[in-house]
């Protein structure tokens, strides 16, 4: 490739661990995921419609110290309820499994083992930071994994993964690209790391597409307590530059924390350190903050008002989500583990969405993991009620948009959009209506 190099498979995770890409003997896989019986049991069987069981999987981490999201599987089994009160699935009742990843690849491995086990038709809506653990099972037995929360580079590479979205590496990508036109100096605070490393060249890339200058780089011990000259010496940056752009025109600054878990502390530095610098605003993608994080840390009142949010998908308020809050009062109302402004709940709604429309399409046929995998491969079109664009992945016989970033290591993406949201009166809401396409700013990413 001119011009570019393939990206790598370090992501910038909530803990700032690198994963590692796991990029597989393509052949012998889909030999044995096509030709099942080959390679034991056909997982999940189900014969034609009249009443059988289909019965998937939802994984995460639960009661950690790390990340958690138990919305996730109590959302999945809110979801079940639902559709069951409703017939089915093509008058299948739908049973999902859980398991807690624990945030560890050991609980990753035996989850993807127990999927196997019971037969399970697919793994939908999870989230696990432990794609080299958990994908060898299923790849094994042809298990397709769908709408993974897009944390590890093995999500947009095997030929099992059917994400939803476009991962991390979308959203600050993404964000650069629309920080561009709107902010003065940007100045990206990040961790000292290898994975850390390659979070300049994305941000770097939307803004270089967008006709802005790079962001100054300021970087941070990985297990940092507080963020005092960090910050000090970000808004000093971000305020000496009266525009990033050829124009020259006043615009604030901005300050982007990329720390994962740590963006909390150090908010709480940048707070006060920031009377001095009124005029810079922080900018930040999904995962570092949510509305909870918000409404813990003051609302209106808080160090996030005003700051700029990249995120997947439209703003919870938005009336796209009415389905998934239908499913929510109706199934599981007072679960407090469920929150409809939880991006991985939204995930697990969108990737049930995913899993529905293939079933659909089987009609009276045999529901399995090879013909679930068959249907997503053949090209079947998924619209998700504009929560993201059509979803279509493609065998090599069918086109799809994930063609164009195969060439940076991105084969099984096929949803690059983001959206631009802002903290307004301590509420997350839109900062412009639609999504912003980051296919190209991807492509334009030169990682060595």
């Amino acid at each position: 490739m001119t011009g570019r190099r393939r990206i790598r498979s370090t992501f910038l995770l909530e803990h700032h661990r690198p994963v590692r890409a796991t990029v597989r003997a393509a052949g012998a896989l889909l030999a044995c995921a096509s030709l099942a019986a080959g390679c034991g049991v056909v997982p999940g069987t189900t014969g034609g419609s009249g009443g059988a069981s289909i019965k998937v999987m939802t994984w995460a981490p639960t009661d950690t110290n790390a990340t958690n999201k138990p919305g996730m599987p109590a959302f999945a089994q809110a979801y079940a309820r639902w559709i069951n009160s409703r017939g089915g699935i093509n008058g299948h009742k739908l049973t999902v499994l859980t398991c807690n990843d624990h945030n560890n690849g050991v609980a990753a491995a035996k989850c993807a083992r127990r999927a196997v086990k019971e037969n399970v038709v697919a793994v939908v809506g999870s989230y696990s930071q432990y794609g080299d653990s958990f994908f060898p099972p299923l790849e094994g037995s042809g298990i397709p994994y769908i709408g993974g929360y897009g944390v590890t580079n093995a999500e947009f590479t095997s030929p099992l993964s059917y994400p939803v979205n476009g991962g991390q590496p979308t959203l600050l990508a993404g964000l650069g690209k629309e920080l561009a036109s709107t902010c003065g100096a940007v100045t990206l605070v990040r961790p000292d790391t290898i994975a850390g490393d390659e979070l300049p060249v994305l941000l770097d890339s939307g803004l270089t597409t967008g006709g802005h200058r790079a962001a100054s780089d300021v970087r941070a011990a990985d297990d940092a307590t507080e963020y005092s000259a960090q910050s000090t010496k970000a808004l000093g940056s971000s305020a000496s530059g009266t525009s990033g752009s050829a124009s020259g025109s006043a615009k604030e600054g901005c300050v982007v924390p990329a720390l994962g878990d740590r963006t909390s502390t150090f908010m709480d530095s940048f707070r006060r350190a920031r009377k001095d610098y009124p005029t810079v605003r922080t900018a930040m993608a999904l995962g570092s903050v949510d509305q909870t994080v918000i409404d813990a840390s003051g609302g209106a009142s808080g160090p996030y008002e005003g700051s700029y949010i990249s995120g997947w998908y439209p703003v919870e308020g938005d009336a796209r989500w009415a389905g998934m809050k239908k499913v929510i009062s109706g199934e599981a109302f007072g679960d407090n583990r469920i929150d409809s402004a939880d991006a991985g709940v939204q995930t697990t709604w969108i990737a049930y969405t995913v899993f529905r429309k293939a079933v659909e399409s089987l009609g009276g046929g045999e529901v399995s993991a090879d013909s679930v995998r068959g249907a997503l491969n053949d090209g079947l079109k998924i619209p998700t009620g504009g929560l993201t664009p059509t979803l279509q992945w493609a065998t090599r016989d069918t086109w799809s948009a994930s063609d164009d970033l195969a060439s940076v290591g991105f084969p099984r993406m096929v949803n690059a959009n983001v959206t631009l949201q802002v903290v307004r009166k301590g509420q997350l809401v839109a900062a412009r209506k639609g999504f912003t396409d980051a296919t190209k700013t991807l492509k334009n990413a030169d990682l060595d």
